[in-house]
């Protein structure tokens, strides 16, 4: 009978050990300096090295020339210890999932106190040591506390909470890891060499997938795919076959029938699933991965590519980059949903099948309505919308392929700079506004109503309150998206004809020169005016950097009061009482804006620091630079803007309530 892979390569020196330097490392340098202890704790995961790493110290605590880091192997004790040795009567190993009761432990205590037979220490080896009860605990306290001299104790346990604490006080305690794949990939190449066995490209990485960083898991795996090898090669085919992995192209098409809202072919992968025998909820746990995958990329961009899952690589990068890109934040945030908690309705399933069609459904049905709460229905007495209505409405900028609502980056202020900051995803979740105070849409846009604008109309109501003609009428459904890609400069009340900036040049105007330096036209150089996520009338403003957003957010007028609600008040008497203000996440130079609230204070002091010099004419060419915030990086996770909150994430207020 052949030996298991993972018995003829499981190691006898420290050297040996794979991934676990944090705790190799130390005990060679104990057992080199002669600092040893009566008493060790090894926990970690299963097939990590405990066990082996426990022979490994009393290999190496017996040695004819030690105690040394690095036994002779020569001597009886080495060689009764090594791997295939007959093991040696002075170390002693026990199941302690199956001696865990106080007799267990009594009888240990009389064999403690013989003298070691032939070697220098007595060792005791506890396997699974968690499994001992308390009172059986209890019964070892005191010789684990004060042995013989001449004793040794090594406590192995994948779950060292279970020891109790006056045990794990009187051990060190060292704790193993799972391996990394970085680490275990050029591992399992020397194996295969050494076996003469040649895997196609991608098969460890199935290998070290299905042994979940477990070292001896996955050599189980890797000696299983051996033995089914044909003429010493191990076929990707045969791989995903037998581990029951769901092939990328799989996954990959059925993303892609979500991004066309193809039903046909989404249900048309479940079949591929079910009929090709691969296993539902590894389907859906794959599928999670993919968008997994796809988020990360969303956020982070190539630079994430290094900690895509393992599966990644095997995909053309540039189709993920294309799905990332089709379906967008928003969307991929709702997908992620989805999956996950079908995923956990699906344990103890009776019927897997009906949960996976249900999933594609739930998926169809959330690419349809651009991932967001349906529109709610019309008010009683409300005109329905005119037959006819424009099918091909122009997609938001950036937005997802198919018109996923939200697929941009950041909603309507990441599709360009000056866009509304977090303006509403979906107007269905804002308050309806009457035709009297509905701002209304530039010249050939969608205006409030929901209807279309002509080309060249001024798209807004008369003195007399009456609404431009519409063309055609817009479904609801297509609102956000039409209205994010048309609507630029959206006006107050219809008695008003100022424009969004002449508006803003008033407000300005009024500001005290304190405040009014801070948000000039060569520092503020485009706003926008909308509603944001609550209905609420926001006034967007775009700074020409981030350094000019900072000193906006940390100035304070003669009184004390923040510069932030200064503005307010001012934009308020031009745009309406209840109108709010919040500073765009992308700054003019097309750098994103991190919020002061989120720097750290090392960041925080160079800002203070930066503002300083700039106001005495002393700033580097580049002030933005150093922070950690070039053109292209991602912020970390800040609140949408114009939430409605006391303050944004840069510190300009909105006043709740309003």
């Amino acid at each position: 009978m052949a030996l298991a892979l993972y018995r003829r390569y499981r190691p006898d020196t420290f050297e040996g050990v794979i991934g676990q330097d944090q705790v190799t490392v130390p005990l060679m340098r104990a057992l080199d300096e002669g600092r040893l202890t009566h008493a060790y704790l090894f926990s970690g995961p299963r097939g990590c090295g405990k066990t082996s790493s426990a022979r490994i110290l009393a290999r190496c605590v017996n040695c004819a020339k030690g105690p040394t880091s690095h036994p002779c192997g020569e001597c009886e004790s080495c060689k009764d210890l090594a791997t295939g040795g007959p093991g040696s009567i002075d170390v002693v190993e026990i199941d302690a999932a199956s001696h865990n009761g106080v007799d267990d432990a009594r009888e240990l205590r009389e064999r403690a106190g013989f003298a070691p037979a032939r070697d220098r220490y007595k060792i005791f080896i506890l396997d699974e040591a968690h499994m001992v009860t308390q009172q059986g605990f209890n019964a070892l306290l005191k010789i684990v506390e004060e042995p013989p001299e001449h004793v040794m104790f090594i406590f192995a346990t994948t779950e060292p909470d279970k020891v109790i604490g006056t045990i794990r006080s009187r051990t060190h305690h060292y704790p193993f890891r799972l391996v990394p794949q970085e680490v275990m990939g050029p591992y399992l190449e020397t194996i295969c060499e050494k076996e003469s066995i040649k895997p196609e490209p991608g098969v460890l990485k199935l290998a070290m997938r299905a042994g979940g960083g477990s070292m001896r898991d996955t050599l189980s795996v890797l000696d299983q795919l051996m033995v089914g090898s044909v003429e010493g090669v191990i076929t990707h085919d045969a791989a995903v076959a037998l581990l029951g992995f769901t092939p990328e192209a799989l996954i990959g098409e059925a993303i892609d029938a979500v991004i066309d809202h193809n039903g046909e072919a989404l249900y048309g992968v479940i079949q591929k699933v079910v009929v090709g025998g691969f296993d539902p909820r590894r389907f859906v746990e794959d599928l999670l991965a993919r968008v997994r995958d796809l988020l990360v990329l969303t956020l982070a961009g190539d630079r994430a590519e290094s900690v895509l899952s393992d599966t990644a690589e095997a995909e053309d990068m540039d189709d993920l980059h294309r799905q990332a890109k089709a379906l967008g934040l928003s969307a991929l945030t709702a997908i992620a949903d989805i999956i996950n908690t079908t995923l956990g309705a699906m344990t103890g399933a009776i019927s897997p099948r009906m949960r996976l069609e249900l999933l594609a459904a739930r998926l169809l049905a959330g690419s349809e309505n651009g991932f967001v709460a349906p529109a709610a229905a019309p008010a009683l007495g409300a005109p329905a919308p005119a037959t006819g209505a424009v099918a091909s409405a122009a997609p938001a900028t950036g937005g997802a392929a198919g018109g996923f609502a939200g697929a941009s980056r950041g909603g309507f202020a990441g599709a360009s700079q000056g866009g509304f900051s977090g303006a509403s995803r979906n107007r269905s979740q804002s308050q309806p506004q009457t035709p009297a105070n509905a701002p209304a849409a530039n010249a050939g846009g969608w205006n409030a109503a929901g209807t279309l604008n002509p080309a060249g109309s001024a798209g807004q109501t008369g003195a007399a309150g009456q609404a431009a003609p519409a063309q055609q009428a817009m479904p609801a459904a297509a609102a956000p998206a039409a209205l994010a890609a048309s609507v630029t400069n959206a006006t107050a009340p219809s008695s008003d004809s100022r424009s969004t900036d002449e508006k803003w040049n008033a407000a300005v105007a009024a500001l005290p020169q304190a405040i009014r330096e801070y948000v000039t036209r060569d520092k503020v150089p485009t706003v926008a005016f909308g509603p944001n996520r609550k209905g609420l009338p926001c006034l967007s403003m775009t700074f020409d950097k981030p350094l000019s957003q900072h000193a906006f957010a940390l100035a304070v007028d003669n009184s004390g009061k923040k510069a932030a609600i200064v503005v307010m008040d001012a934009v308020r008497q031009e745009f309406g009482a209840d109108a709010v203000i919040a500073p765009a996440a992308v700054a003019a130079n097309g750098e994103r804006v991190e919020s002061v609230k989120r720097l750290s204070p090392e960041q925080l002091a160079k800002v203070k620091q930066q503002i300083a010099m700039a106001k005495a004419g002393l700033a580097a060419s580049s002030l933005g630079a150093g922070l950690g915030m070039h053109s292209g990086s991602e912020p970390k996770a800040q609140k949408p803007a114009a939430e409605g909150n006391a303050e944004d994430a840069d510190g300009s207020h909105r006043a709740s309530g309003v």
